[in-house]
């Protein structure tokens, strides 16, 4: 467990949800910062931003996937937000109430983005097994939650090795690195695997699936975190529009969340409002035809019927081969007081 912005995440804590905003706003302040006042309207804990410098993340001519209509480089040297971009939209955040996260794919980029108070730093999966880059950013002090699409369990190990034995607070999201993800590629039981054997970091998951389901499925099984990608319209262009939702449905998912997390008790017991339900709705024994006093009871004469407010059905065996005290009508309840 830790903490972000003076919030609890880990296990037994509410779910942290994270709108992630990646690069859904094309380079646009103005779009980005409503997209932080939709997140927070959503419900959402935090909306999440990249920090990108392309020259220090990457060659110019690093291929593309298939999600880029264009290099990736050229796309960030037109569309990135700049660095006083992120100041703005950090004070905005801490304005509407929201926590401002971003993701540095550099080491460069996350000491830039620290005088600006951010609490927590995102990394991205392809920066997961960059364990001399990961460690100069947890020199900062900041916790650092990671994504780990693309990799083993074997080179996310290492990582973990690396950050927990510098007492780097920690989270783990599990995550499959698909634009979108096929769904039998999703593995969500994976997340217990990350529990089992990362016992020192947060587990979440962060979704790149292009509805809610797979999400609600994560918190089931104990994510504390979910990453979310988020877009104003799913028609706007861009590298992440395939596999983010809008938010009347970021709304959705986090009205789903906090719906399972209410229900994820293990107690089974007899509630308070099923008590009413129960006197009618369990069944007594009742009999089927007139019986007469001294009449022996067999079982053609009696049967199961509700209310429940008298002999429990169960006990039908106890009421068969006794003999009736008084004269019972037919079609009522049968009580202890009508058997010798």
């Amino acid at each position: 467990m830790f903490e972000i912005a003076k919030r609890k995440i880990g296990p037994g804590h509410s779910c942290f949800i994270i709108a992630e905003a990646c690069d859904n706003h094309m380079g646009d302040l103005d779009v980005a910062m409503e997209m932080a006042r939709q997140a927070k309207l959503a419900g959402a804990d935090a909306v999440k931003y990249q920090h990108h410098l392309p020259d220090e993340e990457m060659l110019p001519d690093t291929p593309m996937s298939s999600n880029f209509d264009e290099p990736l480089y050229e796309f960030l040297k037109k569309h990135a937000l700049k660095l006083e971009d992120h100041r703005k939209l950090s004070e905005f955040c801490s304005k509407i109430g929201i926590t401002y996260l971003c993701t540095p794919f550099s080491a460069r980029a996350a000491f830039e983005l620290a005088p600006l108070g951010i609490p927590a730093f995102k990394i991205g999966s392809g920066e997961m097994t960059d364990i001399p880059s990961l460690v100069k950013i947890a020199s900062i002090g900041k916790p650092l939650i990671v994504s780990t699409g693309m990799s083993t369990l074997d080179e996310i190990k290492r990582t973990y090795d690396a950050l927990v034995t510098r007492n780097v607070p920690l989270a783990l999201l599990n995550c499959v690195s698909e634009y979108p993800p096929a769904y039998e590629d999703m593995n969500i039981r994976v997340i217990s695997e990350l529990q089992r054997q990362f016992p020192r970091a947060v587990i979440g998951h962060s979704d790149h699936s292009p509805d809610l389901y797979t999400s609600f499925a994560a918190v089931t099984l104990g994510a504390a975190i979910i990453e979310k990608h988020v877009i104003l319209d799913k028609r706007t262009p861009g590298p992440d529009q395939s596999v983010s939702i809008d938010f009347r449905d970021l709304a959705n998912l986090v009205d789903g969340i906090r719906k399972v997390e209410a229900s994820l008790g293990s107690e089974k017991k007899v509630h308070g409002r099923e008590e009413q339900i129960r006197t009618w709705a369990f069944r007594s024994i009742v009999s089927l035809r007139p019986i007469k006093a001294g009449e022996k009871i067999t079982d053609d004469m009696i049967w199961s019927k509700r209310p429940g407010t008298g002999i429990p059905s169960y006990r039908m065996d106890e009421v068969i081969g006794r003999a009736a005290s008084r004269n019972i009508p037919q079609n009522v309840l049968i009580s202890w007081d009508d058997l010798q």
